[in-house]
C-alpha cells in the first residue's frame, strides 16, 4: 500500500513558477514509477508528467514540455513536479499517482492517488 499526499498549489500569476511535492508513505515507494495528473471541472483527467522508480528522464505531455519538470527522491519518498512559465491553461487541481510504467499516460494503469491540490494560474 502506498498513500500520496500533494502540496504546494496554490495561486499564481501568469509566468510564475510553482513546485508541487508529493510525500508517499509506504516502504516500496522507490519500486513504483510516478506520474502527476491534472483535472478541470466537466473533463477527463489529464496526464502531465511520469517519471520511473529509478528517477531517470521524465515523460512529458506535450502541453507542458520545456515547462515543467518531474523529479522523485526516493529517500525522502517524494517526487516533485517543478511549474515554470505558468499559464492560466495550467489552472487544475493536479493530483500525484504512483504505478504504471513510468511513462504511461493512461491514469488507469496507475494503482495509486492522492487528493490533489489546486493550482490556480491567473492572467
Amino acid at each position: 500500500q502506498v498513500q500520496l499526499v500533494e502540496s504546494g498549489g496554490g495561486l499564481m500569476q501568469a509566468g510564475g513558477s510553482l513546485r508541487l511535492s508529493c510525500a508517499a508513505s509506504g516502504r516500496t515507494f522507490s519500486r513504483y514509477a510516478m506520474g502527476w495528473f491534472r483535472q478541470t471541472p466537466g473533463k477527463e483527467r489529464e496526464f502531465v508528467a511520469a517519471i520511473r522508480w529509478w528517477a531517470d528522464s521524465g515523460y512529458y505531455a506535450d502541453s507542458v514540455k520545456g515547462r515543467f519538470t518531474i523529479s522523485r527522491d526516493n529517500a525522502k519518498n517524494t517526487v516533485y513536479l517543478q511549474m515554470n512559465s505558468l499559464k492560466p491553461e495550467d489552472t487544475a487541481v493536479y493530483y500525484c499517482a504512483a504505478g504504471g510504467s513510468g511513462s504511461s499516460k493512461n491514469p488507469a494503469t496507475y494503482d495509486y492517488w492522492g487528493p490533489g491540490t489546486q493550482v490556480t494560474v491567473s492572467s
